[in-house]
């Protein structure tokens, strides 16, 4: 084993280093890899593998070392936290917003869908407060939604803007006049 691992230390020590961007770091890796296979050698099941063999648990030092020192940012203390009554209040302004779209859609698939998704009711409840099994209300649900996404779809034009955040703008057609 000594005349291989010559024969690829350096080679192992220059991946480590480029890999880490630390010379001393990569040398302790390479001395850890050493060790480690050193102990291990009678997994070693080929000869002509030593080579994948050892980058194999160098690979996974330098993964294990990253695991042991994760590195955080602290954020500062006067960082403000997001309001839950101002999140709240933008969802209900949203809501207000789709509620033209949900009535647009057939009765039978707009009041599981605004019961649901509004008002958040768990889907026994609707099933119950509707006189449905609970297959029956997942499936006029499920189906609202397709509805509603269709309808979006059409009186919409999406996309993500350049933070990665979804922009839309009502399409100017005949037929958006069901469009809030």
């Amino acid at each position: 084993m000594l005349e291989q691992w010559l024969l690829h230390q350096d080679q192992l020590r220059r991946y480590v280093a480029k890999q880490l961007g630390d010379a001393d770091l990569a040398d302790d890796i390479v001395q850890d890899v050493y060790i480690k296979a050193s102990n291990n050698l009678h997994q070693l099941t080929s000869s002509t593998k030593f080579k994948s063999w050892i980058y194999r648990i160098a690979q996974n030092r330098m993964i294990d070392h990253y695991r042991e020192h994760q590195y955080f940012i602290e954020l500062p203390e006067d960082l403000a936290a997001n309001d839950d009554d101002l999140i709240s209040d933008e969802y209900e302004q949203l809501a207000l917003c789709l509620y033209p779209l949900i009535d647009s859609l057939p009765k039978k698939y707009a009041e599981p869908l605004r019961l649901a998704e509004l008002k958040g009711m768990p889907q026994q409840e609707v099933a119950n407060q509707l006189g449905l099994s609970l297959s029956g209300a997942k499936s006029r649900i499920q189906r609202a939604r397709v509805k509603f996404r269709e309808q979006l779809v059409a009186c919409c034009d999406f996309e993500f803007n350049q933070n990665g955040q979804i922009v839309y703008e009502k399409k100017i057609t005949p037929t958006s006049d069901g469009c809030c």
